[in-house]
C-alpha cells in the first residue's frame, strides 16, 4: 500500500526503480539519515527524522548522486508528548519538577494534579528533559498532564504518591530505628516532602550491619497489609519506589532490602551503590520482579522463595551491610510499591 504519511522516528520503505543514487532524503525541512546497505535498485529504506520541522510543506524530497531530485506529497505526522519520570515525585509548590519523556515540543503545558498549571517551563535541546514550577494549585497527589500542539498525555506514575506506602514513619512504626526519625528539620537536615522521614549520619565498616527501619507484619499494621495482592502474584506489573536525599554519596557498603516477605530468612534485594543526589530529593525506581527475583546461590544477594499472598501482612526490613565502608548520610521516605502502568 502507498504510504502518504508516517510518525517521527518510523521506519519507511520507498519501493521504486533506479533508486541506486540516492544521497539525500528529505522529509519537510529535515533531513534523514541514509544507511548505504539500505539503499538499493528497487528500495530505500529509511527512518523519518525525529526533530520537528520548522517549516512544514508536506513533502519527501529525494535527492540522486547527479543532482536530479524527485518530490512526493508525504505528511510527518508529530508525535505527542510522552512521560517516562520525574526526578523526584515529591516537590513542593515554587519548586522545580523534572519531567522526563519525549517530543517535549514548544509550547508546553503542565497541569498537576488539583489542576494547577506550571509555570516557567523550559525544554532541553533534546526536547527530552522538562523543567517547571509546581503551581500552588498542586494540592492533591495523581497523575500530571504534558500537552503541546500536537498532543496530550498523562503520566503513569503519581505526583506526590500515597500510595502502597509500607514504610513511612508518619508515625513510627516497626522495630528499628525510631532515633533516626525527622519530624522537624533543622538547618542542616534536608526538608520535609512528606511528613516525617528517615536520616542515618554514621561511618560504616566493611560488613557491618544496621538495620535502619521496619519489622514483623504484627509491628506495622495496618501498613505491613497494604502492598496489593496483585503485586505478590504478578510482581512484573509494579514497581518498587523510594525518595532519597545523599547529603554525603552513596558510594561503598550496600543496601538489603526485604519487601513482601513472610519473615526475615527468605533473603533480601541488593540496592547496590554507587549513587548521588547531590543533597536534593530524588525518586528512586526498581521493577519489583528485579527485587522479588529467586537465586538460590548462597554467593549471590536475592531473594531464596518467591513471595506469597498474606493478608495478615508482609514482613519488611531496609539494612545496611556491604563489603566496602560507607560514610553515610542519606535520608528516606515513602517506600511503596506501585503499579508501572496505570489501568484505564
Amino acid at each position: 500500500s502507498l504510504l502518504a504519511a508516517a510518525g517521527q522516528g518510523q521506519e519507511i520503505a520507498i519501493i521504486g526503480d533506479n533508486l541506486q543514487d540516492t544521497r539525500q532524503i528529505w522529509f519537510n525541512d529535515q533531513q534523514a539519515s541514509l544507511t548505504p546497505t539500505y539503499i538499493t535498485k528497487t528500495s530505500v529504506l529509511v527512518a523519518v527524522p525525529s526533530h520537528i520541522p520548522l517549516t512544514l510543506n508536506n513533502k519527501l524530497k529525494m535527492i540522486f548522486a547527479n543532482g536530479d531530485s524527485l518530490m512526493y506529497n508525504f505528511q510527518v505526522t508529530i508525535n505527542k508528548p510522552t512521560i517516562t519520570s520525574m526526578e523526584c515525585e515529591y516537590v513542593p509548590k515554587g519548586g522545580t519538577a523534572v519531567i522526563h519523556g519525549n517530543y517535549f515540543y514548544l509550547p508546553v503545558s503542565v497541569t498537576f494534579p488539583g489542576g494547577g498549571v506550571g509555570t516557567n517551563v523550559s525544554v532541553d535541546a533534546t526536547n527530552t528533559i522538562l523543567s517547571v514550577t509546581v503551581p500552588s494549585g498542586a494540592t492533591t497527589p495523581g497523575q500530571i498532564s504534558v500537552s503541546s500542539n500536537f498532543g496530550y498525555t498523562k503520566s503513569d506514575f503519581w505526583f506526590r504518591d500515597n500510595r502502597n506506602i509500607f514504610i513511612s514513619s508518619d508515625p513510627f512504626m516497626g522495630w528499628w530505628d525510631k532515633t533516626l526519625v525527622v519530624s522537624n528539620p533543622g538547618p542542616t537536615d534536608p526538608p520535609l516532602i512528606n511528613g516525617n522521614y528517615i536520616r542515618i549520619v554514621a561511618k560504616f565498616g566493611a560488613w557491618g550491619w544496621k538495620e535502619i527501619c521496619g519489622g514483623p507484619a504484627n509491628t506495622m499494621i495496618p501498613l505491613s497489609q497494604i502492598i496489593p495482592d496483585e503485586a505478590i502474584l504478578k510482581p512484573a506489573l509494579y514497581n518498587f519506589k523510594f525518595e532519597v536525599c545523599t547529603t554525603k554519596p552513596y558510594n561503598g557498603c550496600g543496601i538489603l532490602c526485604t519487601v513482601g516477605t513472610q519473615d526475615g530468612d527468605h533473603g533480601n534485594y541488593l540496592w547496590a551503590p554507587p549513587y548521588d543526589t547531590h543533597g536534593q530529593w530524588a525518586t528512586v525506581v526498581i521493577p519489583f520482579d528485579e527485587v522479588t527475583k529467586v537465586n538460590t546461590d548462597a554467593n549471590v544477594i536475592s531473594y531464596k522463595v518467591a513471595p506469597v499472598v498474606n493478608h495478615d501482612g508482609y514482613w519488611s526490613r531496609i539494612v545496611y551491610q556491604g563489603g566496602t565502608a560507607l560514610d553515610c548520610d542519606m535520608s528516606f521516605d515513602n517506600f511503596r510499591v506501585v503499579l508501572k502502568t496505570l489501568k484505564q
